[in-house]
């Protein structure tokens, strides 16, 4: 199969420094980036060669400020001033942190403070609206007071051409990807410029764009989805990019849907959340009005990829055009820079599935069984793995290959495997210097998730950590807030968290789960749904089910649930109850 060269008759490029630099010398007046300022028809643009000045200018401005190597936080809402005080930080050697501006939340702050301490940076950068609420709250805090503040927005360009270029090369650290901290506290990933320039090769390559390609984003810039797959990969292709705000998205699902209609877009991401949430608020009038037959690449990842979720997106925007093998589902995590696996090289995206037993599940091996079986639980591949990365499948504790028909954890090697914890020698160690017991391979970076391969593809059943065991069963917290969220409407879809606690030496399962507004059902009824739900499908009792308002659930800044702080708050008895029912 031909592969489209994005760089024609050049040289690839060895750092981004250079990529952007290429754009802006051969395609200097093309546009780079699209901003839908409202998420629809107001907008602004920015050329390659425009970006690249403005990158200059920030790097010039920033280096009268602080030397190379040192940290910046970058607080923005979603927009071009945020990629192009990213590109600065690239241009000046300035190690680039993103987040998005605190809110008056503790919750939000706290995270915040947690990545001051940990990598020390000198200084933030954001915009002059941003600031002028930023500074007075950080000045309330003792370890964000010392910041300086740049607001990008302000420096002048003709600074541009003072510019000097720094010494980069493939291993110099580009930014701190910050985890999301779902079993832990947010750890700073280290991403090189040779991390980034060979994953989006690998996912340029994987998703089949090309010249005609068009990307829309609306997933957050803060986050490794965002920022690399959404904004960084259609630079590397020298493709269209559209974008707009997470909140404009959230607040009217169909802007995002409206605007791969609009701009006939061919390739846009989001999780199975997003997906869900189309299926849930766009109504069937405004479906009428969309055309989505240019949409070829629907990547799904971030979080486990629901079947009923692909199937009800296709049922209902099918007749817009949409087509299933459109649906690309992911594997991947910002240790790993961002994607490990989907899709395949040689075939176009597309759906791979198996109905797997459940009770074998639950002891680590792998038996299909016929569509609808009793017992039986389907699940979605994850697509094939970098042709030049190695991916095993490890048991845990041994550090031994897994057989074929075996569940374990996922070991990955290869040039997107970034380089370790931000001063976190311990972790890193632990993490990324990971080798076989009986042969000695490695180093592998071991991501923490399990899943197995058939046929050549990946599939992901659980997160290591996470994995609930009572009684000899590994249960996955995933299927029992499915289970959970589902067994009455009055319960929030996606606000479940299913964990084990101590009791008395035994293991025991709670559920946390949020409830819909203005609910008027009886607690009982939901407790005794959840209840019943859960011992029909995994003949377990639970030990409490804890009813907590909307939007109350402890969630990472991706959006996925924390399981440990939500079971720390439950010992604590500091969740926001609804209401409460326990039973020894």
């Amino acid at each position: 199969m031909h592969t489209y060269n994005p760089f024609a008759k050049h040289a690839s490029p060895s750092t981004l420094i250079d990529l952007l630099c290429h754009r802006s010398q051969h395609e200097s007046h093309h546009s780079a980036y699209t901003f839908l300022v409202d998420g629809e028809a107001e907008k602004v643009s920015i050329t390659y060669a425009a970006l690249d000045r403005k990158a200059r200018a920030i790097a010039t401005y920033l280096k009268s400020m602080v030397t190379e190597g040192e940290r910046a936080l970058l607080f923005y809402s979603q927009g071009l001033e945020y990629i192009a005080a990213f590109w600065g930080c690239l241009y000046a050697r300035v190690i680039a942190i993103p987040l998005y501006p605190p809110r008056l939340k503790q919750r939000n702050l706290s995270r915040i403070q947690a990545i001051v301490n940990d990598a020390n940076p000198l200084l933030a950068l954001t915009t002059e609206r941003i600031l002028s609420i930023t500074k007075p709250l950080f000045a309330q805090v003792q370890e964000l007071k010392d910041l300086q503040f740049l607001a990008t927005d302000t420096v002048p360009e003709d600074i541009a051409d003072s510019w000097q270029r720094p010494s980069v090369t493939g291993d110099t650290l580009a930014f701190l990807q910050y985890t999301s901290g779902s079993t832990s506290n947010p750890k700073g990933v280290m991403v090189s410029h040779g991390n980034l320039l060979h994953n989006l090769a690998s996912m340029h390559r994987m998703f089949n764009l090309n010249s005609e390609s068009v990307f829309v984003n609306w997933t957050p810039f803060y986050h490794d989805m965002g920022l690399i797959l959404g904004t960084l990969l259609s630079l590397y292709g020298g493709i269209p990019n559209i974008s707009m705000s997470p909140v404009t998205f959230l607040q009217r699902p169909f802007r995002w849907l409206h605007a791969i209609s609009s701009f006939r877009a061919t390739c846009s991401c989001g999780s199975d959340f997003a997906y869900n949430l189309c299926l849930r608020k766009i109504t069937q009038e405004q479906r009428t009005t969309l055309d989505l037959s240019s949409w070829t690449l629907a990547v799904n990842g971030a979080e486990p990829v629901r079947p009923e979720t692909i199937n009800g997106f296709v049922e209902a925007f099918g007749p817009c055009g949409f087509r299933r093998e459109a649906f690309y589902p992911s594997y991947g995590l910002a240790e790993a820079t961002l994607h490990v696996s989907g899709g395949c090289d040689a075939a176009l995206p597309g759906i791979n599935t198996l109905n797997l037993d459940k009770s074998e599940l639950e002891n680590n091996r792998v038996v299909e069984v016929s569509p609808g079986a009793k017992n039986s639980k389907l699940l979605i591949g994850c697509g094939q793995t970098h042709r030049d990365q190695k991916t095993i499948i490890v048991h845990p504790e041994l550090l031994i290959k897994c057989m074929p028909d075996q569940i374990g954890e996922i070991w990955v090697s290869g040039l997107s495997i970034t380089q370790g914890y931000w001063n976190r020698s311990r972790e890193t160690a632990q993490t990324f210097h990971a080798y076989l017991s009986d042969t000695g391979e490695g180093p592998f970076l071991r991501t923490g998730d399990l899943g197995f391969f058939k046929n050549g593809e990946l599939f992901i059943t659980g997160r290591l950590k996470d994995l609930i065991i009572i009684r000899g069963r590994n249960l996955y917290p995933q299927d029992i807030e499915q289970t959970a969220e589902r067994s009455h409407p009055a319960l929030r879809l996606g606000g479940s968290a299913a964990f084990s606690v101590d009791i008395d030496g035994e293991e025991q399962l709670v559920v946390v789960q949020e409830v819909e507004y203005d609910q008027q059902v009886d607690v009982s009824t939901l407790v005794g749904a959840i209840r019943q739900a859960v011992f029909e499908d995994y003949e377990v009792k639970v030990y409490a089910v804890v009813l907590i308002k909307p939007g109350s659930i402890f969630k990472t800044s991706s959006g996925k649930i924390q399981r440990s702080a939500c079971r720390d708050a439950f010992l604590a008895g500091s969740l926001d109850v609804w209401e409460a029912e326990k039973h020894a």
